[in-house]
């Protein structure tokens, strides 16, 4: 069986990954530009490892889809077991810090949506999360309190900061491990603000969260 794992800035061994949790709709902004409805409580969805890639490797877009979008997040990565958690046990348990894109396929999600089936083909295809190596927790100071910015060919798109989270970080873990054993190398995405937009082919990405990364990348051609 193939390992899916990341790296870590400093360590030579890379990290084994189990799953990638995601939570939706964490950024008000986000969810007026989209004209979604706010959510009473954390709403979850995982991607299997299988989405992982290298942040810097081009985007290939299903040929299946004909409207994809980016969605830049922070993301973190686990170093050790929670379950059914409470919040001051999070951020102890949080290794490291990195920059991802919850790739969306917005054609085929809006299509499940309408017929009521399930989306993870718009969400958890081979490919649908680029992400960067990680940074040490311990070298991301206020990890609550970054900014998150992304250029498509030269143009602002994303460009918030995390505090604006509906739900902070020690919140979104303690929440989703109330559904889901999280372990050792699981990878936690922790909602996209507003500025989400269309990904075209030939399209170049410029990602930066303070503190954590600055990565380009393209659009598969």
């Amino acid at each position: 069986m193939s390992k899916h794992v990341v790296h870590m800035k400093g360590r030579s061994k890379p990290i084994e990954v189990g799953k990638i949790v995601c939570i939706g709709r964490n950024y008000v902004d986000h969810i007026q530009e989209l004209n979604n409805e706010r959510p009473s409580a954390p709403m979850f969805f995982i991607k299997p490892a299988t989405a992982l890639v290298p942040i810097e490797e081009p985007i290939r877009i299903p040929t299946y889809s004909h409207k994809a979008r980016h969605e830049l997040e922070l993301a973190l990565i686990l170093n050790s077991r929670l379950f059914q958690c409470q919040e001051i046990e999070v951020l102890p348990a949080i290794d490291g810090y990195a920059v991802a894109i919850d790739v969306t396929l917005q054609d085929v999600q809006d299509r499940c949506k309408e017929k009521g089936q399930p989306w993870e083909i718009a969400k958890g295809f081979d490919g649908s999360c680029p992400i960067s190596p990680f940074v040490p927790a311990a070298d991301v100071s206020i990890p609550q309190d970054l900014m998150i910015k992304m250029l498509v060919n030269g143009k602002l798109r994303h460009n918030d900061s995390t505090k604006l989270m509906i739900w902070q970080i020690p919140a979104i873990v303690a929440a989703a491990s109330q559904y889901f054993s999280l372990e050792p190398g699981d990878i936690v995405l922790t909602g996209t603000p507003a500025g989400v937009g269309p990904l075209e082919p030939g399209d170049k990405l410029e990602m930066t969260i303070e503190g954590v990364g600055r990565y380009s990348s393209t659009v598969a051609k």
